[in-house]
């Protein structure tokens, strides 16, 4: 039996299985690997997996993969929890440069657990886009904040039928044709929000979003409906600091914090996986 260690951690609520990969032990089809493991009822259960793997120029390289196997670019909240790990692993001291597929991070871990994430910068923002659903008409905006979001802001978020109308919007032509994240942002204050998130590739509702939350911060901050820096509270009801600098709809120094915990440890049968 081939076996490899990992860490279950939770960033904010989104929950990761986390693998040290620098020796290459995870090979093959990671997009099936990462979906059984993923896999609530037969594997570990998670929203996504995390691979820490060499890098030429920075500390490590990051590839995450959705629950359903699928690789997306960037996790605002999967990034924040592999820096802890590449602390806690050695693979990187407390301030880190890492890389994926959006481009290069900066990281720092803090002495209580929380991690703040320098993000790339957001771009391709739209405002008012009007999507037809179901006869009506339901108006929203975007940003790419490593992965594409549409914002839709809303008086109460508990209301809304996330799994229904979260999906319709998840799956639009519009964003066609690998779709979008979508967030229902309800403000709660000069600079709060609570954000609610239909994730692509989880194909639900899960309980944060890191890159859900930075595009939701900085659209209703362009909107004029809040002010930098601005306080996420999400689904599981933990928060999430987002703060940035906005000037017409460029946003730049954008960084994304909060806690980055690791839930349980365990060892995996790469031979059962593989």
């Amino acid at each position: 039996m081939k076996e490899l260690p990992f860490y279950k951690m939770s960033g904010a609520g989104n929950d990761f299985v986390v693998l040290d990969n620098r020796e290459s032990q995870v090979r093959g089809d990671l997009n099936a690997f990462s979906a059984r493991v993923a896999d609530r009822k037969r594997g570990v259960g998670a929203d996504g997996v995390l691979l820490l793997e060499k890098s030429a120029r920075t500390h490590f390289r990051m590839r995450y993969f959705n629950a359903d196997g699928s690789e997306a670019d960037m996790c605002g909240n999967g990034g924040r929890c592999i820096a802890r790990f590449a602390n806690l692993m050695g693979a990187a001291p407390v301030r880190m440069q890492f890389e994926n597929l959006a481009g290069d991070f900066e990281a720092v871990v803090q002495g209580d657990g929380q991690v703040e994430l320098r993000m790339t910068q957001p771009h391709s923002m739209k405002l008012n886009i009007d999507l037809p659903v179901d006869g009506e008409v339901v108006r929203g905006h975007f940003l790419n904040t490593g992965v594409p979001h549409l914002v839709v802001p809303v008086s109460d978020a508990s209301k809304i039928d996330l799994a229904g109308l979260g999906r319709k919007l998840r799956r639009h032509s519009a964003f066609a044709p690998k779709g979008a994240n979508v967030n229902f942002a309800q403000v709660l204050g000069p600079q709060a929000l609570l954000v609610r998130t239909y994730e692509r590739g989880v194909e639900a509702e899960t309980l944060a979003c890191g890159t859900g939350a930075v595009a939701s911060a900085i659209l209703l901050a362009r909107l004029g409906r809040v002010q930098g820096p601005v306080t996420i509270t999400t689904s599981g009801g933990d928060q999430l600091a987002v703060a940035f600098a906005l000037k017409g709809d460029e946003a730049s120094e954008v960084t994304l914090k909060g806690q980055a915990e690791v839930t349980f440890q365990g060892i995996l049968d790469l031979d059962r996986y593989q």
